[in-house]
């Protein structure tokens, strides 16, 4: 009885055994033939290895990139290397790394690929598998700003050939790298620039109107004085490119709060603000001037009232943002050359807001302006609720 018992749950296990391997054939089936899973394997080692060089062509990079660069060559030793330092080494015999400059030199010099022989990579270990380098130049906007070499036993042609292509895609993304530091740079310039022509107009106005109030009412001018602070550190903040909807207001408020104290009842101001659009991000400073144009042209240089209404509309995907005053209104042609990339004006900004909400969402999502002499303006923009890489 018991010999029968083994036998049946022997005959079980082997049933499900057999089972198993029947439902992870074409599961193993289904991920292609050798050559495909290569290739898969080759895309997603790639893939590892590009964040890092997104960075730029520094030591943290290089270290967390070098070990699946190696993979893909699928050498011994690999070391990356600026034009004056070793950044990372991945891979055995790591007191090679000392030379890789040295070895590298003449590849950064003349801008191609180089074999370095046994002459002068070999050590005086017998069993050490770095015998050869083969060194190939990291190019960006045809600059040489590095090399990677890759270290084996020999320098075959495929080596060769895969080390100088590795080499490229490594440079590549080394560009990518330089157009994002680029564009960060031409970004922080246009805020720099912005700031300067929103500070001298409103600092004055608002420090003027301050003043007003010191020896009449103290406490309102120490109120006004924190405003202005609050306002001063948002516009002049350093750190990102992008702000929330809701901060941006918030700080378009206290705008508005110190432009009543100079102005009183003239101003008057509506805000039609859904919820639902005030997580969305925005380019920061990007509504602000706009307000301040409305503000200007709404009052400055003309009796009685000024009427600015900011409206914020929810519109599935996108949040719709219009400013819009009854003032005295903007030459249309003048408001083509600004937006064109001609010379703002009188207008605080507003070709600099339009070109930076067209590098983000593309042109599409530019200023539209709606102006005549003595009929007021309103400007409109449409704001994507979600985009990649823009975040608050």
């Amino acid at each position: 009885m018991g010999d029968a018992l083994t036998v049946v749950a022997l005959a079980a296990v082997v049933l499900f055994v057999v089972t198993l391997v029947w439902r992870l054939v074409p599961l193993r089936r289904d991920l292609g033939t050798p050559a495909d899973r290569a290739t898969f394997n080759t895309l997603h080692t790639a893939s590892l290895a590009a964040p890092p060089l997104r960075c730029g062509l520094t030591a943290g990079g290089a270290g967390r990139a070098a070990r699946h660069l190696r993979a893909l060559l699928g050498t011994p030793g690999l070391a990356i290397s600026d034009t004056e330092q070793l950044l990372a080494w991945d891979g055995a015999g790591d007191g090679h790394g000392a030379h890789a400059v040295r070895h590298a030199q003449p590849a950064t010099e003349h801008a191609r690929t180089e074999v370095v022989g046994p002459a002068g990579v070999a050590c005086a270990d017998p069993d050490c598998p770095i015998k050869v380098g083969v060194v190939a130049p990291l190019v960006v906007e045809d600059r040489v700003v590095g090399s990677l070499t890759a270290y084996g036993l020999t320098a075959s042609a495929g080596l060769v050939r895969a080390t100088n292509e590795v080499a490229r895609w490594v440079s590549a993304q080394l560009e990518l790298a330089e157009l994002d530091a680029s564009r960060t740079r031409l970004v922080e310039a246009e805020l720099r620039a912005l700031r300067a022509q929103i500070s001298p107009h409103f600092v004055y106005n608002s420090l003027t109107a301050i003043a007003s109030f010191v020896r009449t009412d103290p406490v309102r001018a120490r109120e006004l004085l924190l405003e202005f602070a609050d306002f001063t550190r948002y516009s002049f903040r350093r750190h990102g490119e992008f702000t929330t909807l809701a901060e941006e207001l918030r700080s378009i408020d206290r705008y508005l709060l110190l432009e009543r104290a100079r102005f009183g009842d003239r101003l008057q101001v509506t805000l039609q603000i859904a919820p639902e659009v005030l997580p969305v991000s925005v380019p920061f400073l990007c509504i602000q001037p706009l307000v301040e144009n409305a503000v200007r042209h709404g009052l400055e240089g003309r009796p009685g009232q000024g009427h600015v209404t900011i409206v914020a509309e929810d519109a599935g995907s996108e949040a719709l943002i219009s400013v819009e005053d009854d003032g005295t209104g903007i030459d249309p042609d003048l408001v083509r050359q600004t937006l064109a990339g001609g010379h703002d004006g009188d207008s605080v900004g507003l070709g600099n807001v339009d070109e930076r909400l067209r590098q983000v969402y593309g042109d599409d999502y530019g200023l539209v302006v709606e102006t005549a002499p003595g009929a007021g303006t309103k400007v409109s923009m449409r704001v994507p609720k979600y985009r990649a890489g823009v975040h608050a």
